[in-house]
């Protein structure tokens, strides 16, 4: 009888996502001198294979960072916790979701594990959204790199802090007010249902985060890259007088390039061509969404979720960056 049980149990046993993530691992290493000659031979895939590189390369730590910190939150913090800790009053509890973002040095591709972790009902959810967007805006890493990057502008981080708070608050009471449960059609292990260690609980998240975020993190730096090279350099030339047409071309190129927040500053101020109210809005709609946070947002809350707060965020961080930019930088 154990010997036919064990022979059932060996037949039934799936192939798991870590067997196929070291699969693609072993033959994407094989296929190296291949994929080599490939790129080195057609520039276009050169520049879209190092627009990939570096967007992956860049957001990886932190999202290695995020997972680390969604499988603490795992194996100690539980929704029901999150909501005794968090005030009773819903906007009190946005707020405090909202400016605790500043305590978490990572960027977004690590924020959105964290938020799926905390996702509860109610305010709890609210808090959970506002955390992931204002997390990688607001935090020290990325004002820092902000003020380096616009030496004699300390206008443009706190215009950027301030628009990127704002934004979160905003769509944490948009999901507090509207949003609705049934549009979370993705799934976490319940950790805190098996009987093992606290230790295995962190281990058994993060092994889960990191796999799917990931999968999904190469999906959008995939299509931004992809997306990178088919917008001409000339582009900026007729954008310099043009504030309005500046502020929806430079949103949507945050959404396309989909960098991290950590080095989008860098890229916004080589574009010294251009007012600062719509390099403001690179910067704000980035961190908040883009190709790969969509990506990201559908592999970890569903796709009912995404399309509709995608959308939202995007015009919400836009209009809100557009008026904190004129009011704090001017239009120059």
């Amino acid at each position: 009888m154990a010997a036919v049980a064990v022979g059932t149990e060996s037949t039934t046993r799936r192939i798991g996502s870590m067997q196929v993530f070291v699969a693609v691992i072993i033959a994407l290493a094989l296929a190296g001198g291949t994929l080599r000659s490939l790129v080195r031979g057609t520039p276009d895939i050169a520049t879209a294979a190092t627009v990939f590189a570096g967007i992956f390369v860049q957001a990886l730590p932190f999202l290695a960072l995020g997972v680390m910190v969604s499988g603490a939150v795992a194996a100690l913090v539980t929704p029901d916790r999150l909501a005794r800790w968090l005030p009773r009053r819903p906007a009190a509890a946005i707020l405090a979701a909202g400016v605790s973002g500043a305590a978490l040095p990572g960027c977004e591709c690590g924020s959105v594990p964290i938020a799926r972790r905390l996702f509860g009902a109610g305010t709890v959810g609210a808090a959970a959204l506002t955390f992931m967007l204002a997390a990688p805006a607001i935090n020290p890493i990325v004002l820092v790199s902000t003020a380096v990057a616009f030496p004699g502008e300390p206008m443009m981080v706190l215009a950027r802090c301030v628009a990127s708070l704002m934004t979160a608050l905003v769509m944490g009471g948009l999901w507090a007010r509207f949003g609705r449960a049934r549009w979370i059609t993705r799934q976490v292990p319940k950790a805190h249902e098996h009987d093992g260690s606290r230790w295995t609980v962190f281990t058994e998240a993060a092994r889960h985060d990191f796999l799917q975020a990931s999968s999904y993190l190469v999906v959008g730096a995939a299509a931004a890259a992809a997306m990178h090279i088919l917008v001409p350099s000339w582009v900026f030339e007729h954008l310099a007088g043009q504030l309005m047409l500046g502020i929806a071309v430079m949103a949507l190129l945050a959404v396309i390039l989909a960098l991290c927040s950590e080095a989008d500053a860098f890229v916004a101020a080589s574009l010294s061509m251009l007012p600062l109210v719509p390099r403001l809005v690179f910067l704000v709609v980035g961190p908040a969404i883009d190709l790969k946070l969509f990506a990201m947002q559908v592999g970890m809350f569903g796709r009912a979720f995404a399309v509709r707060f995608a959308p939202i965020t995007f015009l919400v961080a836009t209009v809100v960056a557009t008026g904190v930019g004129l009011l704090v930088v001017g239009n120059r």
